[in-house]
């Protein structure tokens, strides 16, 4: 007489190890319900990219018969591979601008004692209380007035220095020893070397932050470059997207097109600097 074997799989381990801890299973259920929410509409953009005009507004996300008509439409027909190169000149310009100054200043405010060091810090830091709406007209006269409406310099001069970036790298460089601020100066380094090849190496993940911060602000900033500019061969990708709505019809599918292919450089910019951040929130957990 043959006795009945089991069939079934064993539960996998690590399938075990969750179930016998409640408290986790239930952090990763809501990690995961986070995740596919922030991933939606992502998936949607995508979706509605490769739908024909007369699917946009249908309730189904996946398109019947997915198409790249969208995107040969945009490259063929507007002025999208400009744009694209508008925006990516402009944010890269303004990013290396404000790593440049913003650490040199803080540099300084960190490292060098002077008369009136504290009053120049809280100075730069109520900039950040004042709202962007509040600085666009004096922003406009002084752009009118020297000339910079419709160039590249107009919709760049805003931000090349900001108080944030300040504030992060004046953090960041006080954590920095000053036993090899003075071992540098003995070893006949000017201040400006020291600066950059002392201290800027041990403030990478601060400056990778303020590269990803700066970076995405300029490439989805709208409001400005659209003050700045009425010449649509200067338009940045906000701006040229937003030309594809007008007032009767939206072009919902063009619009998402564009909009899939404008997060690829903010994907490849974190992939790049991602590690740093993380090294960054590492070092600032094992200084508190």
């Amino acid at each position: 007489m043959s006795t009945a074997t089991s069939t079934a799989s064993p539960m996998p381990n690590w399938w075990l190890g969750l179930a016998a801890r409640p408290g986790q299973m239930l952090a990763w259920t809501l990690l995961a319900m986070g995740a596919i929410a922030m991933m939606m509409p992502l998936v949607y953009m995508v979706a509605t990219s490769l739908k024909l005009s007369n699917e946009v507004y249908e309730l189904n996300i996946i398109p019947r018969e997915p198409t790249f008509e969208n995107y040969i439409y945009i490259f063929k027909n507007t002025r999208f591979g400009l744009w694209f190169v508008n925006s990516l000149v402009t944010s890269l310009l303004v990013t290396l601008s404000v790593l440049f100054f913003d650490s040199l200043i803080g540099y300084t405010l960190a490292k060098f004692k002077f008369r009136g060091r504290e009053v120049v810090f809280i100075a730069i830091l109520t900039t950040l209380m004042i709202p962007t709406e509040m600085l666009v007209v004096p922003w406009y006269l002084m752009a009118k007035n020297f000339g910079w409406l419709n160039s590249y310099w107009g919709i760049m001069f805003p931000g090349l220095m900001t108080g944030f970036g300040v504030f992060l790298m004046r953090q960041f460089f006080a954590g920095v020893p000053d036993d090899y601020i003075h071992a540098a100066r003995i070893d006949g380094l000017g201040e400006f070397a020291i600066w950059w090849k002392v201290a800027m190496p041990l403030v990478t993940p601060a400056l990778s932050a303020l590269a990803i911060f700066t970076f995405l602000g300029n490439w989805t900033a709208f409001l400005w470059p659209l003050i700045a500019t009425n010449d649509r061969a200067l338009y940045t990708l906000p701006v040229g997207l937003a030309s594809f709505s007008g007032e009767f019809l939206t072009d919902w599918e063009l619009i998402m097109a564009g909009a899939t292919i404008a997060t690829l450089p903010t994907l490849v910019v974190f992939v790049i600097f991602q590690r740093y951040i993380i090294r960054g929130v590492v070092l600032a957990g094992l200084k508190g």
